[in-house]
C-alpha cells in the first residue's frame, strides 16, 4: 500500500538527500577536528600550554556552537532548513578557510568561534528534516547513516591534516578542507527539497510555534531526556578528548611521525568509527523494537566495554600497540549517538523538533567540548612534574576512567522512563 509519505518523496529522493546531509555533516567535521591533528605544529609554532590548546579546541568552538545552536534552531522549526543549512554551511567553511591566515593565537581562536557560529545551523535543521523523511522505527538507522559523516570526517581530516602539516604547513590545511565546503553550500542549496513537517509518521503540523521557555520546561519535565543529555554529554566529554588530545599523546610518548599517525587515526576512526555510528542506530531499533529501555541498556553496556578496552590504549608500551587497542572501543564507543538523537526527536511535537536537537546538542557539547578539552589540558600540565612528557597519556586515562562508567549510569537511568515518556508526548500532540 502506497502511504502519503512515499507519494510525495520517492525512496530515490529520501536516498539523495540522506547522502548530501551526510556529505554535509563530513564537512562539518573536517572543519571542526582538523584542528586536533595541527595542534603540535600550532603550540610549536604560538609556545602555548595544554590548557591553551584546550580552550582553542574545545571552548572557542564550543560556547558559540552550544548556545546559537538553540535560538538558531528555533528558526529551523520555523523556516526552511534546507536554506538554514545552506547557508550555515557556508559560513563554517569560509571561517576555516581564514584560519589559515592566522598570526597568532588570538586570531585563530576568533576564527575558530566563527566557524562554531556557523555549525551551529547544521543539525538541528537536519534532524529535523530526517524525521520527516523517516518513521520512528527507522529512524535510529537512518540518524546512524548520518552520523556516518562524523566518522568520514574525521578520517578526512587527519589523513589529509597529517599529510599537509608535515609536508605543506598547517595553514595550508585549512585553506585545502574550508574551500571545498562553500561550493557544496551551492549544491544543497540548489537541489535538495524541503519536507512537509509530519511527512514520515502522517502527522498533521498544527502550525504551532512554541516559544523557547516552554520548549525547554517541556524537555526538562522529561526524566528521560535529562539523563540522555547528562549521559550522551559524558560520552562525548571522553569521546572529544581522545579525538583532540590522542595526535598530541601520541606525538610525545611515544614520537611517532605526525604524517603515519594522521593516515594510522584517520583509517581507525573513519573506518572502526563510522561502524559504530552506523551499527549503534541499527542494533538500537534492533534491540528497541519492543520497548526503548532495551536500546538504553545495550547503549550503558557498550560505554562500559568501551572505557575499559580504552585502558589498554593508554597503557600500551608502544605506539602501534596502542593504535590497536584503539580499533574497537573506536568503534562501541560510537553506539550511542544516534539512538540518543532519534529518542530525542520522537519525545517532542513536530514544531520542537529542531530546538530540542538543539538543546540536546547544547547540553552535549557544553559538557563535552566546553569542559572537556581544557579539563583534560589542565590536568595534562598539572602532571607534568610527576609524568613529564607522558603527563598526558594519565590526564587522558583518568577521564576515560571517571567519565565512561557516570556515562553508563545515566544511560541505564534513561532507560527507566524513555517508553513512558515516548507515549506521552504522542498523546500530547493528539490532543492538540
Amino acid at each position: 500500500m502506497q502511504t502519503a509519505n512515499d507519494a510525495f518523496v520517492s525512496p530515490a529522493a529520501r536516498r539523495y538527500t540522506m547522502v548530501v546531509l551526510a556529505v554535509v555533516y563530513m564537512f562539518n567535521f573536517v572543519d571542526r577536528q582538523i584542528l586536533a591533528i595541527l595542534l603540535p605544529a600550532i603550540r610549536d609554532e604560538f609556545l602555548v600550554s595544554d590548557t591553551i590548546l584546550g580552550l582553542l579546541a574545545g571552548t572557542a568552538f564550543a560556547l558559540f556552537y552550544a548556545t546559537l545552536g538553540v535560538p538558531i534552531a528555533l528558526l529551523a522549526d520555523r523556516w526552511n532548513r534546507r536554506n538554514l543549512i545552506a547557508i550555515a554551511l557556508a559560513i563554517w567553511s569560509g571561517m576555516t578557510a581564514l584560519s589559515g591566515f592566522t598570526t597568532n593565537i588570538w586570531q585563530l581562536g576568533l576564527a575558530r568561534v566563527g566557524v562554531g557560529v556557523g555549525e551551529a545551523g547544521c543539525s538541528p535543521a537536519a534532524h529535523s528534516m530526517i524525521s520527516d523523511l523517516y518513521p520512528p522505527e527507522q529512524r535510529s538507522t537512518a540518524m546512524g547513516f548520518y552520523t556516518l559523516g562524523i566518522s568520514a570526517g574525521i578520517m578526512l581530516a587527519y589523513i589529509a591534516g597529517g599529510w599537509v602539516v608535515q609536508n605543506i604547513g598547517w595553514r595550508e590545511a585549512f585553506l585545502i578542507v574550508g574551500i571545498p565546503g562553500v561550493f557544496l553550500a551551492i549544491i544543497v542549496r540548489t537541489t535538495l527539497n524541503e519536507p512537509p513537517r509530519g511527512l514520515s509518521e502522517n502527522r498533521q503540523d498544527s502550525g504551532h510555534h512554541p516559544p523557547l521557555l516552554e520548549v525547554f520546561r517541556y524537555l526538562l519535565l522529561r526524566r528521560s531526556f535529562v539523563h540522555m543529555a547528562v549521559a550522551a554529554g559524558f560520552s562525548s566529554f571522553v569521546g572529544y578528548s581522545v579525538i583532540i588530545f590522542f595526535p598530541s599523546f601520541v606525538d610525545r610518548s611515544y614520537e611517532m611521525q605526525i604524517a603515519s599517525l594522521g593516515l594510522w587515526l584517520g583509517l581507525i576512526l573513519g573506518i572502526a568509527g563510522g561502524f559504530g555510528f552506523f551499527s549503534g542506530g541499527f542494533f538500537a531499533d534492533y534491540f528497541g523494537r519492543v520497548r526503548r529501555e532495551n536500546a538504553l541498556r545495550f547503549i550503558a553496556l557498550s560505554q562500559l566495554i568501551a572505557a575499559v578496552m580504552l585502558l589498554g590504549v593508554y597503557l600500551a608500551p608502544t605506539a602501534r600497540s596502542s593504535l590497536l587497542f584503539f580499533i574497537v572501543p573506536a568503534a562501541i564507543s560510537n553506539f550511542f549517538l544516534a539512538p540518543v538523537l532519534a529518542q530525542t526527536q520522537g519525545l517532542v511535537p513536530l514544531r520542537m523538533r529542531g530546538v530540542a536537537s538543539a538543546v540536546m546538542l547544547f547540553f552535549i557539547n557544553l559538557i563535552s567540548l566546553g569542559l572537556g578539552p581544557p579539563v583534560v589540558g589542565a590536568l595534562s600540565d598539572n602532571l607534568v612534574p610527576l609524568f613529564g612528557d607522558d603527563s598526558l597519556r594519565y590526564s587522558l586515562l583518568i577521564t576515560v576512567v571517571v567519565m565512561g562508567p557516570w556515562a553508563a549510569l545515566h544511560y541505564f537511568l534513561a532507560g527507566r522512563s524513555i517508553d513512558a515518556d515516548l507515549s506521552r508526548a504522542t498523546n500530547e500532540e493528539i490532543r492538540e
